[in-house]
């Protein structure tokens, strides 16, 4: 008994940092060289393209890489290459991505006006270079309901996974997930697949079997070298308009390179040319607003000249919330990524993730350390340095089995809990004010609690039987995960005996956040932006709901879809046989 306390004791304190870290082990990979990328330093003052793509993340990647097989297309970066970077390559140093702070990190934290710390992608690949490379596809019925086309977008699936996805192998702690769950009723076991089916599936991972990860970038690899320019650290700060006409026409972009000097970016003339936007949820209604394409009063109090009044620009944010509890484990673990999800029929998912690294070298955490400030030793109000190393230096010396153990989490289903994105400067490198209103809407507090109900059963199950202490009940684990400073928020006295106040105060972010520009709100269903010509917007931003369990595949295989798409209907305009979706 006097050992449990004592290893409760450390675990309250310490061990929760390790839920992301604990995803890091792989080789580093090594780089990539596309003769069409560089620094936006080496780009000419005034250039011409067919296509102005904003954002070289998840979405715009394989949307150049297949518009450039027709056209001329350039791909607008605000960070930099992936390849060379051992923060992004190398999954052992995965913590000190989201460490970074630096103007230079791969990584912009953020906080929201919940008091969620949560981080955006600044590197070409976006999301899928800094993320735990989970991989699965929506639904049947997300797609139907997004009036896609069903075979279009199993062919654009499957060219993106003949890239970028594989087939986890399980070790013994994701085994007992996957029995666990099953046991507890979440089935039917659908093996290994990338399909989104109810049940309890092992998912695919854009870690291949040596560890590499594989991100958007790779995808590059299909384009025509002719037909992309890439242009890195290139930040964008307005599209340009003509607005002489009945309606604006986007005509270009303004952009600075890393030492300041401006560039300017023009569509070639000839109809069918534009601009499109794949900035993310973040960046790009904050882009439309810079640049005059929103809410009339809220630009007017920047003193932004308005271009479109468009009020529903920014709205209808949403962040898919996740709540996690730590289960310590009698019996070591291995280190594993999230590569078993189970789809309950009570609108939430449950993952996991287990085992921690432990060496002579100082330990880094991730979302989950001293050096990120998400869960720390150390109140935000004096995170300061110094008390951040001594913070990391106490966990380097602690026993290994103060981290043997992992983490079952829950994603809820959509959710319908939304928000809204403001502006709170002219200056686009900076983060937008956003707020999600985690838990507002009273169905997803349900399924939060019902989840909750789903992972004690996992616990109690035979299957995860050597992973769990018989003496720590499920009031204790929400007890120690309630102790856990996983975000700004303030704890309750009732946390553990009401599970609806533990979900609210234990919330934090998946990183699936999504809206801003959604379809029918701000877009049409082929992505144009409504009331202005020549510009359209793909990506996160224009989803209702977050696709499947993970968004990643689901937003990778919309560029592809859409730049066939794209491609297709303007050669057939233009009396040319298109690429057949």
């Amino acid at each position: 008994m006097a050992a449990n306390q004592l290893f409760s004791r450390e675990l309250v304190t310490f061990v929760a940092a390790t839920f992301f870290a604990l995803l890091c082990s792989s080789p580093q990979v090594r780089g990539v060289d596309y003769a069409f990328m560089k620094d936006a330093t080496q780009a000419a003052n005034v250039s011409y393209y067919d296509y102005i793509i904003v954002g070289g993340g998840t979405a715009g990647c394989p949307l150049a890489a297949t518009l450039s097989e027709r056209f001329r297309v350039l791909l607008l970066e605000r960070g930099g290459s992936p390849y060379g970077d051992e923060r992004v390559e190398d999954m052992t140093r995965f913590t000190d991505t989201l460490a970074d702070t630096s103007p230079g990190s791969p990584v912009q934290r953020f906080v929201s006006e919940d008091g969620v710390i949560n981080s955006r992608p600044r590197v070409l690949g976006g999301g899928s270079c800094i993320n735990a490379g989970f991989y699965t596809r929506a639904g049947d019925d997300y797609v139907r309901a997004a009036g896609w086309d069903l075979e279009a977008t199993g062919a654009a699936y499957r060219w993106v996974e003949d890239v970028v996805a594989f087939h986890p192998e399980l070790g013994p702690w994701q085994a007992a997930l996957q029995g666990g769950l099953l046991e507890s009723g979440v089935t039917p076991d659908n093996g290994f697949t990338f399909d989104h089916l109810d049940g309890t599936k092992v998912g695919g991972s854009i870690f291949d079997a040596d560890g590499r990860r594989h991100t958007a970038a790779d995808l590059l690899r299909y384009a025509r070298a002719d037909g992309l320019d890439v242009l890195l650290w290139a930040r964008v700060a307005k599209i340009l308009f003509n607005v002489r006409g009945r309606r604006p026409v986007a005509r270009g972009v303004v952009f600075h390179d890393s030492k300041g000097r401006m560039h300017k970016a023009y569509l070639n003339a000839g109809r069918g040319n534009e601009i499109i936007l794949s900035a993310g949820a973040m960046g790009s209604p904050q882009l439309l607003m810079l640049s005059g394409v929103g809410p009339v009063d809220h630009l007017r109090s920047f003193g932004i000249t308005l271009v479109h009044d468009q009020p529903e620009v920014g709205q209808g944010m949403a962040d898919n919330p996740m709540n996690a509890i730590y289960v310590p484990s009698p019996s070591p673990v291995e280190i594993s990524l999230i590569q078993v999800v189970g789809i309950s029929q009570v609108g939430s998912y449950i993952e996991g993730s287990s085992g921690a690294r432990h060496s002579a070298s100082p330990r880094n955490f991730g979302m989950f350390s001293p050096q990120t400030g998400q869960l720390a030793t150390v109140p935000p109000k004096q995170r300061t340095p110094e008390a951040i190393a001594r913070a990391a230096e106490t966990m380097r010396q602690l026993d290994d089995s103060a981290f043997r153990g992992g983490f079952i989490l829950e994603k809820i289903l959509g959710p319908l809990s939304t928000g809204h994105l403001e502006l709170r400067n002219l200056n686009p490198d900076d983060n937008p004010s956003v707020t999600f209103n985690y838990f507002s809407h009273p169905e997803d507090l349900r399924r939060c609690v019902a989840g909750l109900s789903v992972i004690e059963r996992v616990i109690q199950s035979k299957a995860f039987e050597n992973f769990t202490y018989p003496s720590f009940s499920m009031e204790r684990l929400l007890n120690m995960s309630t102790g856990f400073p996983v975000n700004l928020l303030p704890r309750h006295d009732n946390d553990t005996t009401s599970l609806e106040q533990f979900c609210r105060d234990t919330v934090m972010t998946i990183w699936h956040y999504h809206g801003g520009c959604q379809v029918g709100r701000v877009v049409d269903a082929e992505y144009r932006v409504l009331g202005v010509d020549a510009l359209r917007v793909i990506d996160g931003s224009t989803f209702n709901a977050s696709p499947g369990t993970n968004p990643q595949a689901t937003v990778m295989m919309l560029g592809r879809y859409m730049g066939l798409k794209i491609q297709s209907k303007r050669l057939k305009a233009e009396g040319s046989a298109g690429t057949k979706l």
